[in-house]
């Protein structure tokens, strides 16, 4: 592509006027900037949410329903997919840009209102039903009467470091993020600062890995620059493998590119030649607009040999994971790469000293290394002034569960819960109360009423037994039983044990023997035995717990006891409940679940006998029917399929 007849973008990106240190920008090249960033354009321009919960959501229908409009119409314009702007539970989010106008964004546009949208906003009439928000600047004529899209609740108290160009630029196109300061921040480093020099900014900044345990990550790099072997390496762990998290995917999805600045801005301040990106199969999108770019970046001699005649030689390589929870953790990840079976090494020595394939290597996530080109730019001071005063910067977190609002946000270190739960995801559906959050993965913990004020960093969670973890966050309401949450994510942790120590593999083994039998009916004729059994089972979990945590291996299986511990800690009275009541206060369990018929108004219609998978109900056509306790699974299909209201649960 080129900007004139003289000047193309990879000349553009190159030339001094890109340089963050060189503060004097020309009014041709804003003019030039202007058109990269679609600011002025001759017609208009569309945007469609299509990250993976976009398409989910029917964007790609969307998308179909579009072009056969344009088609239909004769309309000449431009449509970009983007990636994912947040606000998961509004998709498809349509943006449309006229020529001259702001860009405007329309939320939940299913295939069957494109026709009624594009009709009105064509004639510059914008539904205001559909509006989501407008964004403005110096170069547009704003919306009348629209809001922006900034002041919503839902954005108005994020914080944007990471997430800043997802669902805003083109992520299949390197000009796009050029044209939104993108590796002027690379280029600033090759030419303005030695590796050390790299590494010094970024320990100055007092980034702590977001991946986890949230290690400084300066002087993670400097373990390895300081290593006298040679050669080393950098990992980019993007193996995203916590049920409810989905950060890391969103961000290469949306903005590939800016985690492609990070690893070789990180690859250059330790003095590696080689990247590898460990990424989950199943993220289909997020491996297709990686590799897109990534291809990009070679043909722009953002890759490869001699970069920008620095003599610095970098080079990616993709590896995909099979999606084992357990290579999460970088000695298993690191495992995984050199073609072994993931599982967890004993540390010392730790990967920055001897890691792949016995070299230095340093293992970072996505959200870690997709900060790095903001605080080359800004410099470290400015990082450093975000956050509490052991977490700087910001977070972003995988919102999920019963809040009005869901999808991904970003928030500066030590914004509360409460906040977040509140004032940016709207409160707890149907105006349901609030019971808990699950905070850090399945290896995390519950944060209750009594801890909903703490804030958000890393060692304020670990004072309550939970953890941040990669930054899923699933919020739970009070229909919500919290045994049957602490067995489905043992049964988890357990299913995804590496199996390598024993107290890991035996003792989430055990422990989820004992939830199953307190959150199951006692067989018949057991008497105080059973009781009495399950009360043991429920003795023993605490104590069984702190061994698992104090004993195992590794980061895995030191953290498997948090649900247990935390749940206990808070829920104890529903446990007891399982136990001596023999019962679920919120119906969820199943196998305790028992149902009845109210003879007086049952009809006879016959309709829970056929659809009972046990032959648990017996009646006659037109006459009372009964539930056969003996047979009775607890499935629930008869309450569903009752439609006179006839059966009940016990």
């Amino acid at each position: 592509m080129k900007l004139d007849n003289n000047t193309t973008i990879k000349d553009f990106l190159i030339s001094d006027v890109l340089l963050a240190n060189n503060k004097i920008i020309s009014n041709e090249t804003n003019e030039k900037l202007s058109i990269l960033k679609k600011e002025r354009t001759t017609i208009p321009v569309i945007y469609v949410g299509s990250g993976t919960c976009g398409i989910i959501a029917g964007a790609k229908k969307t998308i179909t329903a579009i072009k056969n409009y344009l088609e239909e119409n004769d309309i000449n314009a431009e449509l970009i997919e983007t990636g994912c702007i947040g606000l998961c539970s509004s998709e498809p989010i349509v943006d449309i840009q006229l020529p001259g106008k702001a860009r405007i964004s329309f939320e939940k546009i299913t295939e069957d209102k494109v026709a009624y949208l594009f009709d009105a906003v064509l004639n510059n009439i914008a539904p205001k039903e559909l509006v989501l928000g407008q964004y403005t600047n110096n170069i547009w004529q704003p919306w009348e009467k629209i809001h922006t899209i900034h002041t919503l609740p839902y954005f108005a108290r994020q914080m944007k470091v990471v997430l800043k160009n997802c669902g805003i630029i083109n992520p299949y196109d390197i000009n796009s993020y050029i044209a939104n300061s993108g590796y002027r921040s690379f280029i600033k480093t090759l030419r303005s600062y030695t590796s050390k020099e790299t590494c010094d900014i970024i320990e100055k900044s007092e980034l702590r890995g977001r991946g986890g345990a949230g290690f400084l990550t300066g002087t993670k790099w400097k373990t390895a620059l300081n290593s006298s072997s040679n050669p080393k390496y950098l990992v980019c762990n993007a193996d995203e493998s916590d049920p409810g998290a989905f950060m890391d995917r969103a961000i290469i999805e949306g903005d590939p590119h800016r985690l492609i600045e990070g690893m070789v801005i990180a690859a250059y301040a330790i003095g590696a030649n080689k990247i590898y990106i460990y990424i989950r199969s199943e993220y289909g999108l997020a491996i297709e607009r990686l590799n897109i770019a990534i291809k990009q970046a070679y043909e722009y001699g953002i890759l490869g040999y001699n970069i920008f005649d620095s003599d610095t030689n970098i080079d990616i390589i993709v590896r995909y994971g099979a999606g084992a929870f357990v290579c999460g953790e970088e000695t298993a990840l690191i495992n995984s790469l050199e073609g072994n079976r993931g599982t967890a090494k004993s540390k010392p020595p730790y990967p920055a000293n001897s890691g792949l394939f016995n070299k230095p290597t340093v293992v970072n996530n996505v959200e870690t290394l997709a900060n790095i080109p903001t605080i080359i730019e800004f410099g470290p001071q400015w990082y450093n002034n975000i956050g509490t005063k052991s977490s700087k910067g910001t977070k972003v977190f995988a919102l999920t569960g019963k809040t009005v609002h869901s999808g991904l946000i970003e928030v500066p270190m030590g914004t509360t819960i409460k906040s977040i739960i509140y004032d940016i995801a709207g409160g707890i559906k149907k105006h349901k109360q609030f019971k808990a959050v699950l905070i850090g993965g399945p290896s995390g913990g519950i944060i209750t009423n009594e801890n909903i004020n703490i804030q958000i960093d890393f060692d304020s969670l670990k004072q309550v037994n939970a953890m941040m973890g990669s930054g899923g966050m699933v919020v739970m309401d009070e229909d919500t039983c919290m045994v049957d949450i602490a067995k489905f994510l043992i049964n988890f942790l357990q299913r995804e044990s590496c199996g390598k120590c024993i107290p890991c593999r035996q003792g989430t083994q055990r422990i989820l023997e004992i939830l199953e039998n307190i959150t199951r009916k006692p067989e018949k004729g057991g008497g105080n035995y059973h009781t009495l059994e399950r009360f043991k089972g429920i003795m023993e979990l605490e104590g069984l717990a702190e061994i698992i945590r104090d004993t195992s291996l590794c980061g895995l299986g030191q953290t498997a006891a948090n649900p247990i511990l935390t749940t206990l800690k808070y829920f104890r009275e529903e446990y007891e409940e399982h136990i001596f009541d023999r019962k679920c206060r919120s119906g969820v369990c199943k196998d305790m679940r028992t149902f009845a018929i109210n003879v007086e108004s049952c009809t006879g219609c016959t309709i829970c006998a056929r659809k009972c998978p046990e032959n648990a109900i017996i009646g006659t056509a037109r006459n009372p029917h009964f539930i056969i306790d003996e047979k009775c699974i607890g499935c629930g299909i008869c309450f569903e399929s009752c439609k006179f209201g006839s059966i009940t649960i016990k």
